[in-house]
C-alpha cells in the first residue's frame, strides 16, 4: 500500500564523542523514507531542497523505490542545514547552527500521483505546513501518524491542537508528552493526549525504549541495548519511518499491528545510530533486519513456571 512522507530533506553536520562529519545528508523524510522502503515498495516525499542539494542523493532515495515527485528543487536556494554537537551522554545536544532556507517559506505540494496514498506520515514540521497537507489530500488516508517536538510547543500550540484533532498516532517523548499534557505520569499524560483527538499515543524514551498507548490499552516496547552509539540523529524518524512503513506492508490497522510496528520502528532506529547520518540505513538487508527484529524479541520474551 502506497505511502507518503512528508518531512525534510537536508543537510546535517554532527559531532559526537565518536567523531565528527562535514555536511551530510539527513532531514525527517530522508530518514523515515529510506526506513519505510524496506517494507513499502511505494513510499512517496514531499520535501524541499535548494540546487545545492545533489542529483546523485536524490537517484540514490530513487533505487530505494521512494518517488521523489513531490521533492522541490528551488533553483537559486540553498537546502535547510542543521549542526549540533552531542555531550557525553549522547541523549543532549547543543544546536550549533540552524539555516531554515529554503524550508523558511515550504508550500508543500502534493503531486497528483500522490493523492491515492493509504498511509501518511507528517514529518515534523510546523503544524500549519502538516495541516495543509491533510487538507490538500482528495481523500482521507487509513492512517496518519504525526511527528511533533516541544519547540511547536512552545510557540505554536493553538495550531499544534488543532492539529492533533486530525490525525490517527501522535508520536512525541517522555518530556513532550509531560509539556503537551501537563502531567508527570505518562500513564495520565497518555489518557489527556488521547482525549485530545489521536486514537494512538506513542510514547518514544530513547535508551528505554517506547511505549503505545490506546483506548485502556498499553504496550511497552524494549529498547536494545548497543554496545557503540556513533550517532543518534535521526532516530525518532527512522523509528517512525519503520512503524508505518510495517503496518503500510501489513495494510491493517489495529492494536496488534502497533505492537509489532513499534518492534520494527525500533529495529530500524538501533540500526541508524550505529553509523553517522544516513549511512548504515542505505545499505541494509531483510535477513539483518529479521535478526535484529528476533533480538528485540528476545529481550522481552519470558515464561513463568
Amino acid at each position: 500500500m502506497s505511502l507518503l512522507v512528508i518531512g525534510t530533506v537536508a543537510f546535517d553536520a554532527i559531532e559526537t564523542p565518536f567523531g565528527k562529519t562535514d555536511k551530510i545528508v539527513g532531514g525527517a523524510a530522508t530518514y523515515a523514507g529510506l526506513a519505510a522502503s524496506y517494507f513499502c515498495d511505494q513510499v512517496k516525499i514531499v520535501a524541499v531542497v535548494g540546487d545545492d542539494f545533489p542529483q546523485s542523493e536524490i537517484d540514490d532515495l530513487n533505487k530505494h523505490h521512494i518517488d521523489t515527485e513531490g521533492l522541490q528543487v528551488k533553483q537559486g536556494e540553498k537546502s535547510f542545514f542543521w549542526s549540533g554537537k552531542y555531550h557525553n551522554d549522547m541523549n543532549s545536544r547543543d544546536t550549533l547552527v540552524t539555516e531554515l532556507n529554503v524550508l523558511g517559506d515550504f508550500d508543500p505540494i502534493i503531486p497528483e500521483s500522490y493523492q491515492d496514498c493509504e498511509f501518511l506520515m507528517l514529518g515534523n514540521l510546523t503544524p500549519q505546513v502538516q495541516q495543509t497537507v491533510i487538507k490538500r489530500l482528495k481523500n482521507r488516508p487509513k492512517l496518519i501518524v504525526m511527528d511533533t517536538m516541544n519547540f511547536w510547543m512552545d510557540i505554536a500550540m493553538g495550531d499544534l491542537l488543532e492539529t492533533i484533532k486530525l490525525i490517527d498516532v501522535l508520536t512525541i517523548n517522555d518530556s513532550e508528552a509531560r509539556q503537551l499534557s501537563g502531567e508527570f505520569s505518562l500513564v495520565k499524560a497518555a489518557k489527556k493526549i488521547l482525549g485530545m483527538g489521536p486514537k494512538y499515543l506513542i510514547i518514544k524514551k530513547g535508551e528505554h525504549g517506547a511505549l503505545l498507548f490506546a483506548d485502556g490499552l498499553i504496550f511497552s516496547a524494549p529498547a536494545l541495548p548497543l554496545a557503540d552509539v556513533f550517532d543518534p540523529t535521526g532516530a525518532g524518524d527512522s523509528f517512525a519511518g519503520g512503524f508505518i512503513g510495517y503496518l503500510a506492508k501489513v495494510g491493517t490497522v489495529n492494536f496488534n499491528n502497533m505492537k509489532n510496528a513499534i518492534i520494527y520502528g525500533s529495529a530500524l532506529a538501533s540500526f541508524c545510530v550505529e553509523k553517522f547520518g544516513t549511512e548504515k540505513l542505505r545499505n541494509l538487508t531483510e535477513q539483518e533486519i529479521a535478526a535484529r527484529v528476533q533480538e528485540f524479541v528476545s529481550l522481552s520474551k519470558f515464561e513463568i513456571i
